[in-house]
């Protein structure tokens, strides 16, 4: 397999990680659990929707080791109780091994959670281990402005049909 081919066959599987798809199937485990340790009086919520993505991949790094490294820009637009647009960076690797590969990501959501306007910073951490995923989207701690301050939570990620969905529980200060 040619270097360019490796380099989009390991951005495929970094796509399909970052929008929560396996090879053989569209189903994702993720973690719900919410920050236990909020400080002051929170609300717990649950947002979903859809959102639309365009993935622009940059120039291949290196590969070492049977391995290729690439670099990606995200670009969202979401909508539901998520209203809203996204801007982050990703990086991705695979290995020789077909459905083998990881990915981290970060990326700013600037918009309106179910009548609040601000903005918070979503952490993404997802492997493939020969098909298998995993795949953790979190909000950084204390990465809340505006009416989001406080935000924490995790995201999950489904494609059905081609149509990208999110799913969203997170607790929000209680405004005073």
């Amino acid at each position: 397999m040619s270097e360019r081919s490796r380099f989009l066959a390991g951005i495929t599987v970094a796509v399909c990680l970052a929008l929560g798809l396996t090879p053989s199937s569209q189903t994702q485990t993720h973690s719900s659990d919410v920050n236990p340790t909020q400080k002051r009086e929170s609300m717990s919520s649950h947002a979903n929707g859809t959102f639309d993505v365009v993935v622009k991949p940059a120039a291949p790094d290196d590969k070492a080791d049977g391995s290729t490294l690439g670099r990606m820009s995200l670009e969202k637009q979401f909508h539901g109780d998520l209203e809203g647009t996204s801007k982050g960076e990703m990086l991705a690797a695979s290995t020789e091994v077909k459905g083998s590969a990881g990915y981290v990501a970060i990326e700013r959501v600037s918009g309106t959670l179910q009548g609040r306007k601000g903005t918070f910073i979503l952490q993404h951490t997802g492997t493939m281990n020969r098909g298998a995923l995993q795949l953790s989207i979190t909000v950084v701690p204390d990465s809340g402005t505006g009416e989001l301050a406080g935000l924490a939570g995790q995201m999950m990620i489904k494609v059905t049909d081609g149509k990208h969905f999110y799913e969203f529980d997170y607790t929000l200060a209680r405004t005073p």
